[in-house]
């Protein structure tokens, strides 16, 4: 494999109008695992269990991920101390660790490293534009000095702190991507995705797009929506979307984390790999080219993504060589109505059962209760 230098950056591939396909929710799938802490759902387990942290990105890679996302989430300073959060390790090691285990990684295959940063709560604490910028400032400094790929301000829910992530990640030289958590009803201000696009373009993010607090459909409907404000403006952009895994319809402006089964009974709305392949069509199709996922996303779901836009990309990743095409893999079941099972039209078109009898098909978000 060539090495990390040699590689072809994100805006060739994208430039060169290539689908890249990101990876899945590091935070709930560690959680799962028994490596995060659900509640600070702080990213400590690259430099307490690197292991853990290592194989999820192979499994991510197998998958058909082309970037390893540094599992930097949360990972300033004042969020590792938030709220009384007690860390065996400093910041600075955290995401150390997590640079060095995302390029160990990418270099087994043709994968990018991006690192990440993400929302803080001396944002929300009204500290000043200076002293946030300097807690972005700490982390990119790891960043520059392990050498990632490019840089992604991920998870903002309030467009002006995010563009001045954007500000603080321009100053290294690297890509710049953008993804805010909000949904066509705009960022917690009311700013509408449109404009928050721009905003963020003007900051200087090459590409931009939302990831999280919702469902793939109506975070790629957010994502057109922000399309259509940077083409109004004037401006040009690349267009990424990470969504959730789970099924949203029935979420308000704040998303998933106001639903009354975050974060611990959210497994009954989980999308199957075959309405991943939706998601991954539907995003190709208003022109996103940076195509992934956030939490609830595990590698098969990843796969599925791969598999949809295989045509596209010219290849199928290696995790195909155990997963039948559309279930065709079935055709060796034992039982001959499992193998009927074996085509595109049955799983396009089944309509899942949840198996929970007296359960609603959907909520009502806490902020509506109240």
């Amino acid at each position: 494999m060539a090495p990390a230098g040699t590689k072809r950056g994100i805006l060739e591939r994208l430039d060169a109008g290539e689908v890249v396909i990101g990876d899945g929710g590091f935070v709930f799938a560690l959680e799962k695992r028994g490596y995060v802490k659900a509640g600070p759902w702080t990213p400590e387990a690259a430099a307490e269990n690197p292991e853990a942290v290592r194989q999820l990105h192979r499994e991510f890679l197998r998958a058909g991920s082309n970037v390893m996302q540094t599992f930097t989430f949360y990972a300033s300073d004042d969020k590792l101390e938030n709220r009384g959060h007690t860390q065996r390790f400093t910041g600075q090691q955290i995401n150390e660790a997590a640079c060095d285990l995302a390029r160990e990684v990418a270099n087994e295959g043709d994968a990018l490293v991006a690192g990440g940063v993400s929302q803080t709560p001396s944002y929300l604490s009204c500290k000043s534009e200076d002293e946030v910028k300097a807690i972005f400032k700490k982390q990119i400094d790891v960043f520059v000095k392990k050498d990632v790929d490019f840089l992604i301000a991920e998870y903002f829910e309030h467009v002006e702190e995010a563009e001045w992530a954007v500000q603080v990640l321009k100053t290294t030289g690297k890509p710049v991507a953008a993804s805010l958590c909000i949904g066509p009803e705009g960022d917690l201000n009311g700013v509408s995705p449109g404009d928050c696009a721009v905003r963020l373009v003007k900051a200087g993010a090459q590409i931009v797009g939302i990831n999280c607090h919702f469902d793939p459909e109506t975070c790629v409907k957010t994502v057109k929506m922000m399309k259509m404000g940077v083409e109004k403006a004037g401006l040009k952009a690349h267009y990424m979307c990470q969504p959730l895994a789970y099924h949203t319809p029935d979420c308000n402006r704040q998303g998933f984390i106001d639903l009354p089964e975050f974060p611990f009974g959210l497994e009954p709305r989980i999308l199957t790999r075959w309405d991943m392949q939706k998601y991954a069509r539907d995003a190709y199709n208003v022109g996103i080219r940076f195509i992934g996922g956030c939490c609830g996303f595990e590698p098969y779901h990843i796969r599925a993504l791969a598999e949809e836009l295989a045509t596209e990309r010219g290849f199928l990743p290696p995790g195909s060589e155990k997963h039948g095409l559309w279930g065709s893999g079935l055709e060796m079941h034992t039982k001959p109505w499992v193998r009927a099972r074996a085509r595109r039209d049955y799983w396009e078109t089944l309509k899942p059962a949840s198996g929970r009898p007296f359960c609603p098909s959907m909520a009502a978000p806490d902020a509506d209760r109240k």
